[in-house]
C-alpha cells in the first residue's frame, strides 16, 4: 500500500514537471526572471489598497460601532477578490518592467538579440503570462467578487448589529410602464408610446414593497393615484396585492373619489419586482447579472440606465484585459536598453502608467454613460488604444 501511495505521489509530480520541462530553455528562464516579482507586486498592490480602501474603515466601526475583531477580518477577507481585480494588471506591468529591465540592464538582453532572436520571441513568455492572467482576472471579477462583496456587506451590516436578512434591500424604486391608453369607447389608442404608469416604492424587503405609490395615466378620461403601506407580487395571478392604502380617481370634469382599502389586487406587470431586485452597483453583478439589467432596463425604456450598464458590460471584459495591455508595454519598455532595473525607477514607471491608463479608462466611460460615446467604443478604445501603441514600440524596438 505505502510502495503504491509512493508511486501515486510520483505520478502526480510528474504531471506537474512534464509540461514545464517540457517548454523550450528560454521560455523556462524569462518566465523564472517575470513570476517572483509578479507574487511579490501582487503582494504589495493588494496590502497597499486593502490598507486605504477597507482596513482604515474597519478600525473605525471597531472603534466607533463596536464591530467584532473577528467580523471585521472576515469582511477583510470577503473583500479581498475585489482588490485583487485590481492588483493583477497593476502586477503584471511592475514585473515585466522590473524583470525585462534587470535583463536589459545586464545585456543578457542583448546577448539574446545577437544570437538572433527577436524582441518578439523575448517578450512571448510575458504575453502568454499577460493572457493567462486576463483569464484570471474575468474569472475573478465575474464569479468571485459580486459573491465577496455580497459576503462581506452583510458581515459588516451582522457585525455591527444592523437589522440584515438574507433577501434582497433597495432604496427608491420607480418603474415606469409605457404603452396604449384606454380611450372613453374602451378602444386602445393607436399611439403605444403613452407614458400609462408610474410605480414608486421607497423600499423594497423581504420581496416587499413598502411606502407605495401607483400613478395610472391608462385611461384617457381618469387618472387615478393609489398608495399603500405595502405591496407583494402575486405570480400566480399576475397582480399586486396593496394593503392599508387609498385610491384617489379625477376624471376629465374634475370630479374626485377617494376610496380607502385594507387589501387591493391591482393587475400589473412584474416588472418593479425585477427593477427592486437589480443590484445597486454592477461590480455587485456577474457578466449574467448584468445582461438581465440590461433587459429590464430596455423593458422599462430608462434610456440612461441602459447606456450605463452597457458600458459596464463592456467594461467586464476590458477590465481583464488591462492585464494584455500593460504585459505588452511594460515588456516592451523594459526591453529598452536605457532602462535601469532600479525597483523604484519601474514602480513609479508603473504608477504613471497605471495612472495615464485608468483616467483615460474613466473619461471614456463617463463619455459613454452620458451619451457622448457609444458603450463599445467607450469601454474598448482604452484598451484598443494601448494595445496600438504597444505594437508600436515594439516594431520601433525591433528595428
Amino acid at each position: 500500500m505505502k510502495i503504491s501511495n509512493h508511486s501515486l505521489i510520483n505520478k502526480a509530480i510528474n504531471k506537474i514537471i512534464t509540461p514545464w520541462h517540457s517548454m523550450p530553455l528560454i521560455d523556462r528562464w524569462l518566465l523564472g526572471q517575470i513570476i517572483p516579482p509578479m507574487i511579490f507586486a501582487i503582494s504589495a498592490f493588494t496590502v497597499i489598497s486593502l490598507s486605504v480602501g477597507v482596513m482604515f474603515d474597519l478600525i473605525r466601526k471597531i472603534v466607533e460601532y463596536g464591530l467584532p475583531l473577528l467580523e471585521a477580518l472576515k469582511a477583510l477577507i470577503y473583500s479581498l477578490p475585489s482588490f485583487l481585480v485590481l492588483s493583477f494588471p497593476m502586477a503584471v506591468l511592475l514585473s515585466t518592467l522590473l524583470s525585462y529591465g534587470k535583463l536589459s540592464a545586464n545585456s543578457e538582453l542583448l546577448a539574446l538579440r545577437s544570437l538572433g532572436i527577436k524582441t518578439s520571441r523575448i517578450i512571448a513568455p510575458a504575453i502568454a503570462v499577460s493572457i493567462f492572467m486576463t483569464g484570471l482576472t474575468f474569472y475573478f471579477n465575474d464569479n468571485l467578487v459580486p459573491n465577496s462583496n455580497k459576503l462581506a456587506e452583510s458581515t459588516l451590516r451582522s457585525g455591527i448589529g444592523s437589522s440584515f436578512n438574507q433577501g434582497k434591500s433597495k432604496n427608491n424604486i420607480i418603474f415606469t410602464r409605457k404603452g396604449s391608453r384606454i380611450s372613453p369607447t374602451n378602444q386602445p389608442t393607436k399611439i403605444n408610446t403613452f407614458l400609462t404608469h408610474i410605480f414608486y416604492a421607497s423600499q423594497f424587503e423581504n420581496n416587499i414593497m413598502k411606502e407605495v405609490t401607483v400613478l395610472d395615466f391608462s385611461r384617457e378620461n381618469v387618472k387615478q393615484i393609489l398608495t399603500a403601506n405595502s405591496a407583494i407580487f402575486d405570480k400566480d395571478n399576475s397582480s399586486w396585492v396593496f394593503t392599508d392604502g387609498s385610491i384617489v380617481s379625477t376624471d376629465s370634469f374634475g370630479q374626485t373619489t377617494n376610496i380607502r382599502f385594507k387589501q387591493y389586487t391591482y393587475p400589473f406587470v412584474e416588472g418593479p419586482l425585477d427593477l427592486a431586485k437589480v443590484p445597486k452597483d454592477a461590480s455587485d453583478m456577474s457578466l449574467k447579472e448584468a445582461l438581465e439589467a440590461e433587459r429590464i432596463y430596455k423593458k422599462i425604456g430608462d434610456i440612461k440606465q441602459i447606456r450605463k450598464i452597457q458600458v459596464r458590460i463592456q467594461e467586464k471584459f476590458t477590465l481583464p484585459c488591462a492585464c494584455l495591455v500593460f504585459g505588452l508595454i511594460g515588456s516592451i519598455l523594459g526591453c529598452k536598453s536605457n532602462l535601469r532595473s532600479s525597483k523604484s525607477q519601474g514602480f513609479g514607471l508603473s504608477v504613471i502608467l497605471i495612472l495615464v491608463y485608468y483616467v483615460m479608462s474613466f473619461i471614456c466611460s463617463s463619455f459613454g454613460v452620458k451619451g457622448l460615446l457609444p458603450p463599445v467604443i467607450a469601454a474598448w478604445f482604452p484598451v484598443v488604444t494601448s494595445i496600438g501603441g504597444g505594437f508600436y514600440f515594439l516594431r520601433r524596438t525591433s528595428i
